[in-house]
């Protein structure tokens, strides 16, 4: 059996099959389906009113602690320069669409560079008690029409631990908006229906200055670099990641065709390149940079996480470029990755090679067209025109500000 592993292995990283090399990847897009909507313009389709919020909502924090510009959490920075520059932007709000509040809620950062969302929802109920106050426009709707980037591990729930998370629920306050979050997973009470699943943000300019020429054959079959273990808050390796990357560490650390570690090299973005099939488990959340890497160096996703919502769903064609394998499976991960034909691999690497697939995934700056910037506004613009019911008649009031933990109620 490992012969035979090795075998197709060599056949897929040196390009050949029946004794003919493979021609150089071309790129490939799917016509007719998702893969077009990648290229939507929403210019002229929807047009966006930026609240003009105090600085202590978004740049003094961020002046207090500049990391806040590289963390995976960074698109709520981003997004917000974005749209203050964006032909879709109005400064009349009686044209807008939409309505945008530049909140930077993960923008509170521990030592090690991790944030802290327990003075979240407190920052959030001040923001829309100010703009419920000062502006006419969320009282009209109780936030129907607006949309909030919430890019935290369990988004508008406001902790790092699912099980916290499932207890707080997605701020009351925020219950009839549109969240843009990283955090999906169907049927999860931290997902609302009609939210937009985005990437979390990876640097653009850093994975450009690690790129390597495109002919440089792929010789790792299998790579991953993370934890498998949380030793400090999970030793046991049953809760983080709901066993699996205990899992796959357990079942494939002595396999040759697979290269995977607890390091993280400084060549890590190039054996990316290097590898044909990433792994992209979950850990504490379903998502992580990860998916983003992969997709933008080429290499086929190895998609991990039960029941996840992927980034742009709607616009990315995840099961034509990706491999999905179950929690469940994966101690059988290896006959499944060796059991794709050839072909199948090389269209999904042709497709991987398309610049709109990767462009999507990103948040350059500045801003190019079909970008994760882009692909927000296409989501919003899809959500158009506003159902007559988000209207409320006068006196009507639908959420509660009294709701949640005490907690939250305090003053920010």
């Amino acid at each position: 059996m490992r012969t035979c592993l090795w075998v197709f292995a060599l056949v897929l990283v040196f390009g050949f099959v029946d004794g003919k090399k493979i021609e150089r990847l071309r790129t490939e897009r799917i016509s007719g389906s998702a893969g077009d909507v990648l290229d939507d313009d929403p210019v002229g389709r929807l047009k966006v009113y930026v609240y003009e919020l105090p600085s202590k909502y978004n740049k003094k924090l961020l002046q207090k602690d500049p990391r806040c510009l590289t963390h995976m959490f960074a698109a709520e920075i981003f997004m917000h320069r974005f749209l203050l520059s964006s032909p879709v932007r109005t400064l009349n709000p009686d044209e807008a669409d939409w309505f945008y509040s530049p909140i930077y809620p993960t923008c509170d950062l521990t030592p090690m560079g991790l944030p802290l969302p327990f003075k979240s929802p407190r920052m959030m109920r001040s923001a829309i008690q100010l703009i419920s106050s000062n502006w006419p426009y969320w009282n009209r709707t109780e936030g129907a029409d607006h949309f909030f980037v919430v890019p935290h591990d369990f988004g508008a729930c406001f902790h790092c631990q699912e099980e916290k998370a499932v207890e707080r629920g997605i701020l009351p306050l925020l219950q009839r908006s549109t969240l843009v979050q990283t955090f999906g997973r169907r049927n999860h009470v931290c997902l609302n229906e009609g939210s937009i699943t985005i990437p979390p943000f990876a640097p653009p300019q850093k994975m450009q200055a690690h790129q390597i020429p495109p002919d440089i054959p792929r010789s790792i079959f299998v790579y991953f670099r993370g934890l498998f273990y949380d030793v400090n808050n999970d030793p046991e390796g049953g809760y983080y990641a709901r066993g699996a990357r205990a899992a796959v560490w357990e079942n494939f650390k002595n396999n040759p065709l697979f290269d995977i570690s607890t390091d993280h090299p400084t060549t890590y973005y190039e054996d990316m390149q290097r590898a044909i099939f990433c792994l992209c488990p979950l850990g504490w959340a379903p998502w992580s940079p990860r998916l983003v890497e992969a997709v933008v160096f080429g290499c086929i996703p190895v998609i991990i996480a039960d029941d996840i919502v992927l980034p742009f769903a709607d616009a990315i064609p995840w099961e034509e470029i990706g491999v999905f394998v179950a929690e469940e499976d994966v101690p059988n991960l290896d006959t499944i990755l060796t059991s794709i034909p050839p072909e199948v691999i090389l269209r999904k690497q042709r497709l991987l090679a398309n610049p709109s697939m990767k462009r999507a995934m990103l948040f350059p700056q500045p801003a190019q067209p079909g970008d994760a910037f882009h692909q927000i506004l296409n989501g919003l613009a899809r959500k158009l025109p506003h159902d007559r019911s988000v209207y409320l008649k006068s006196g009507q009031n639908i959420l509660n500000w009294t709701a949640g933990p005490v907690g939250d109620l305090k003053p920010w």
